[in-house]
């Protein structure tokens, strides 16, 4: 929660009872707040009032100043109060609404952003918006004051103006979400020549100074480094690999990265990596994981393993609740300042350490005393190793035990301060996401600490967020926090949790993980599935009649739901031997080609997923006699080697049940009482081997 001093002053109004951190910070607001729902939208209509919507969520920085600015101001609330029916929505809850009226607010005003502020008519029709507004005139913006006054006005003087504008807007938001094209069964899939253009034109983008794409504000873009990471190892293209490597080894010097604490900020401000909006997303820290990890088996190179290391020990820190959920996010301010939790002085850090630590510390991650962020430092890495230990005077090998016990240090300092706000609600799309970083990173460390602790999140959230409805399918539920589940699933919920759940069973064996899996893409495909304008709806046939249903095509900072969806049937197709199941994702490609080839930025999950596809998979099972490590070497060179287009299945020689459940162990057995490698493609196997260096053969042919 937000250390409000209106808390004192009012009492609390409706948000009270919500589980959002984000809605409770604005709980004692004298704002007259109501929650998204039928009570806010008949009380518009009885009212004959237009709709204040406000969209934020807890993380972000500018919603916390405009809070402090109008909603806990007086004058502004009386005015809100007076000429509104106001509702506040978390974003993060429901992105089926940030969804629509974010497309309202970027057709107004060509841009978007957090704090959204969209007028609706008592229909939920929007007819005006923006983001950010000031407490005065200033940046060239009206008043906050004003824009309501002026909305006010029009709605009640110029009514038919403002019933075409929400009319116009409404009939656009409902054409864009109808299809992504008519469906044409005859349409030929892309070619690897999508994926080549794709590439070549993020390579145009890519900053060859700092690393990454485009200038400030820069943000990591995971699901783009990870298509090319991807290319570089199917193509003959030499330069893919070496942009992936500037880039993540900027971030990872840079001040993005936390270097006492572990994990990535949001964004950087700057091109260089160097001073980040301070927030730390789950979403966020969990797509890195997977790219360092990826980048550490292409590689090997101990930083990329260190990385990721780092992030997951931060998230089972500072970001896993009791029960097995992971948080959603950590805020960028603490004390009402941003970043203030994570700066230094050389003053503080001489307080914290012996001199001798005190110096090293400072000389590598370049702690001035001008600083770097408002008169203080983010610590970041602008030499290497070498280079410092040699203006220190000292070894590499000194220069890194010092800073090993520099760092723990000053974390332990840092921790006595006043610490982020932390929004605790656990949200079952971004838990799938970290669910199969730590499933993956089990798997390819062989980390038994992280194959328990994602098995202990799959079970929770199966647990926990999931339902079975009158018709017996499984249903998903979006957020939990303290016990109290709320709200339906969204597409992006069983897309996620389902491409967790396979990543999960390729960790552990369990076959129970690829049934879930199955059942959530059943679901899937009964209540999201467009079968006339093709991919998924973002929600459920059965879900709230809003004023249109969206459907996110676009990779942005998550992953849109139909990439997740098209690459986690394309790998359970795969693991199944049932290549049907993986229609709805041929037909995203078909409609979808030259569009995810002109604009690979907006894609890049999904042209992964199409990756996965025409390499084609290889599919691997390995049978081994009873014995908990008779098949360890055959499953450490498949586990540990880079192979992104691998489906893997294991059984034990007397477990006569895995094969039901898992097709591609079917008529499986030892050769010779060894533990067995079979590899196949596309209904077409080799022959069976024993041999690692057998099987590393045929893996890489």
């Amino acid at each position: 929660m937000s250390d409000n001093p209106s808390h004192e002053q009012h009492q609390p109004n409706r948000l009270i009872n919500e589980t959002s951190p984000y809605l409770l910070q604005h709980a004692y607001n004298p704002v007259d707040w109501y929650a998204w729902g039928p009570e806010a939208l008949q009380q518009a209509r009885e009212l004959d009032k237009p709709i204040l919507l406000s969209i934020g969520y807890s993380a972000c920085h500018w919603c916390h100043v405009m809070e402090r600015e109008s909603f806990e101001d007086e004058a502004t609330a009386r005015l809100m109060n007076d000429l509104f029916v106001n509702i506040k929505v978390d974003r993060e809850e429901r992105p089926d609404l940030d969804s629509i009226y974010m497309q309202a607010v970027q057709a107004l005003t060509q841009h978007g952003g957090w704090p959204m502020t969209v007028f609706l008519t008592p229909a939920g029709e929007p007819f005006y918006g923006g983001t950010y507004f000031p407490p005065v005139d200033r940046y060239g913006m009206p008043s906050f004051q004003r824009v309501l006054q002026s909305v006010a006005d029009a709605y009640r003087q110029r009514r038919d103006a403002v019933d075409r504008t929400a009319q116009q807007l409404t009939a656009l938001l409902r054409r864009s979400a109808v299809e992504v094209r008519p469906l044409d069964d005859d349409a030929a899939l892309p070619t690897a020549t999508v994926l080549n253009q794709a590439t070549q034109t993020l390579g145009a983008a890519f900053d060859t100074r700092y690393g990454g794409f485009g200038s400030a504000p820069k943000f990591p873009q995971p699901m783009n480094l990870e298509l090319l990471l991807r290319r570089s190892h199917h193509s003959s293209n030499a330069h893919l690999l070496p942009l992936v490597e500037k880039t993540l080894e900027s971030m990872a010097r840079g001040g993005i990265y936390d270097h006492l604490g572990g994990g990535f900020h949001r964004y950087s401000t700057d091109a260089q990596w160097l001073v980040p909006h301070f927030e730390k997303m789950l979403y966020d820290n969990a797509q890195l994981v997977c790219v360092y990890l990826h980048a550490y088996q292409l590689t090997g190179k101990e930083l990329y393993r260190q990385v990721v290391e780092e992030v997951l020990a931060y998230v089972e820190r500072e970001m896993t609740d009791s029960a097995g959920g992971f948080y959603s996010t950590q805020d960028a301010d603490s004390e009402g300042e941003e970043g203030l939790f994570f700066v230094w002085t050389p003053d503080e850090i001489r307080q914290a350490l012996p001199p001798e630590e005190a110096r090293l510390l400072e000389l590598y991650y370049d702690v001035t005393p001008d600083g770097n962020f408002e008169g203080k430092n983010i610590l970041h890495v602008p030499r290497d190793e070498d280079v410092v230990a040699h203006l220190a005077g000292v070894s590499v090998e000194q220069l890194r035990e010092t800073l090993a016990r520099a760092r723990q240090r000053l974390w332990a300092v840092r921790e006595q301060r006043v610490k982020p706000d932390r929004d605790e609600k656990v949200l079952t799309s971004w838990n799938g996401l970290m669910l199969r970083a730590f499933a993956e990173a089990g798997a390819v460390l062989d980390r038994d600490d992280y194959r328990q602790h994602a098995v202990a999140n799959g079970e929770f959230l199966w647990e926990q967020l999931r339902r079975t409805d009158a018709n017996g399918r499984v249903r998903l539920f979006h957020s939990w926090k303290e016990g109290r589940a709320t709200l339906n699933g969204y597409l992006e919920d069983y897309a996620y949790l389902a491409d967790g759940y396979l990543a999960l069973y390729e960790a552990t064996f369990d076959p129970v993980w690829i049934t879930r899996a199955r059942a959530l893409t059943e679901t899937m495909r009964a209540l999201f599935l467009d079968s006339a304008g093709g991919g998924f709806f973002d929600t459920a046939s059965d879900h709230e009649t809003l004023i249109a249903r969206p459907k996110d095509l676009l990779d942005n900072a998550t992953p849109a739901g139909n990439s997740v969806a098209a690459e986690a049937l394309i790998r359970l197709a795969a693991l199944t031997g049932d290549w049907d199941t993986a229609e709805p994702a041929l037909a995203l490609f078909r409609a979808l080609g030259n569009t995810m080839a002109q604009h690979p930025s907006a894609f890049g999950r999904l042209l992964s997923a199409l990756d996965l596809f025409l390499a084609p998979p290889k599919e691997v099972a390995i049978v081994a006699p009873p014995g908990p490590t008779a098949a360890d070497d055959l499953l450490r060179l498949v586990l540990a080697a880079y192979l992104p287009n691998c489906v893997l299945a294991f059984r034990s020689e007397d477990d006569t049940t895995a094969a039901d459940l898992v097709p591609l162990l079917a008529g499986r057995d030892t050769v010779g009482g060894s533990a067995t490698a079979y590899v196949c493609e596309r209904f077409t196997c080799k022959l069976p081997v024993t041999e690692p260096r057998a099987l590393q053969a045929q893996l890489t042919a």
